[in-house]
């Protein structure tokens, strides 16, 4: 078995919304049962507040501590910081994924029946088979 690391860049100057779509992807990461990998670039004068940084690292892996834990703190790398979070025992089947597998099923009702034949284009000419039975 293989293991998946993904990756998610960050600012240390990130705004709330983006940090949530952030957060999002690392949620769904650690469901897929992937380990991700967080990156903090910084430039310029951000070099001089590693905190920042750190800080940032530390409020996702609070907000994900239910489905992700902390495999290697964060640790200054030249201009980035990186830490890595790897699933926990309950990350995986969940209501988001519950979710998620049922919005594709509702998806593949809507494209079909299920029997292989696309429905007859509106305006079709002659009656319908129900039609028939006068």
């Amino acid at each position: 078995m293989s293991v998946n690391i993904k990756e998610i860049k960050l600012r240390p100057k990130i705004g709330i919304h983006d940090y949530n779509t952030k957060k999002g992807h690392v949620e769904r990461f650690l469901h897929q049962r992937a380990k991700v990998k967080v990156t903090i670039m910084f430039r310029g004068r951000e070099q001089s507040h590693p905190e920042r940084g750190r800080d940032l690292l530390m409020r996702l892996a609070e907000d994900v501590k239910e489905i992700g834990q902390i495999e290697s703190p964060p640790l200054q790398d030249g201009r980035n910081m990186v830490m890595l979070l790897g699933p926990t025992k309950n990350a995986g089947a969940t209501k988001e994924d519950a979710k998620t597998e049922d919005t594709q099923r509702n998806e593949e009702t809507l494209q079909g029946d299920g029997n292989g034949q696309a429905p007859p284009p509106q305006g079709a000419e002659g009656p319908s088979p129900r039609e028939e039975i006068a």
